[in-house]
């Protein structure tokens, strides 16, 4: 029933335009990571329920997904962050056919290293993490405090093709991502200040929010 939930639910998003869908045979053909086509077209829709008016992004690659963002968000700034030297040129070159270029804000930079300067672009009304697997937690740690008091954290790949979820020894001792992205997990849904639900599309695409402060009078 999985696969044919899933299958129903890929027919059901509308079509790229020939712009993104070039990117996409770009990113297939040469392995560049790209969100999976039904967790960003629900990523989007949420965007466009928040209507955020600058998003944080760590993980450029080509420019993808923060292309799709300007492109659902007209009125939002994006401030995206890219380690790699080639990539951080080809989203640049992408971004600047697309005529974005006054909305998206490519940083080179790694995302741990450049804190100082990323947060000084903030606050953020929405924070997408999807760069570094291993690394999720400490960015969600630097960050937060960039997080306006509505803001969202999103998170991609948090199910990890399954293997968070596999706890057999096996599996966990050979793949050491798998066990961060678990821990991860466990990390956001126990969370003191943050709540947190997961949607199992693509790849597992988590949503944090501020817990509301105060009861009822």
């Amino acid at each position: 029933m999985n696969d044919i939930i899933h299958d129903y639910l890929l027919k059901n998003i509308p079509k790229s335009e020939p712009f993104f869908e070039a990117l996409e045979i770009y990113a297939k053909k040469h392995e560049v990571p790209i969100m999976e086509p039904d967790s960003l077209h629900c990523l989007l829709q949420i965007l466009d329920i928040q209507k955020p008016k600058r998003i944080l992004e760590l993980g450029t690659a080509i420019g993808y997904s923060a292309l799709k963002m300007a492109d659902k968000l007209p009125n939002t700034q994006i401030i995206t962050i890219e380690r790699d030297e080639e990539r951080y040129q080809q989203s640049i070159h992408n971004i600047a056919r697309y005529g974005a270029t006054d909305r998206i804000k490519v940083i080179l930079t790694d995302a741990l290293e450049g804190s100082e300067e990323i947060l000084a672009y903030g606050p953020f009304d929405a924070i997408f993490i999807d760069a570094a697997k291993a690394q999720y937690e400490k960015f969600f740690h630097i960050y937060t405090d960039s997080l306006a008091p509505d803001g969202v954290i999103y998170s991609d790949n948090v199910l990890f093709k399954g293997l968070a979820l596999d706890m057999s020894p096996e599996k966990q001792r050979k793949l050491r991502v798998a066990r961060k992205m678990r821990h991860f997990n466990d990390f956001l849904v126990t969370h003191p200040d943050f709540d947190t639900t997961t949607i199992p599309l693509g790849d597992g695409l988590s949503i944090s929010k501020r817990k509301k402060t105060g009861g009822k009078s």
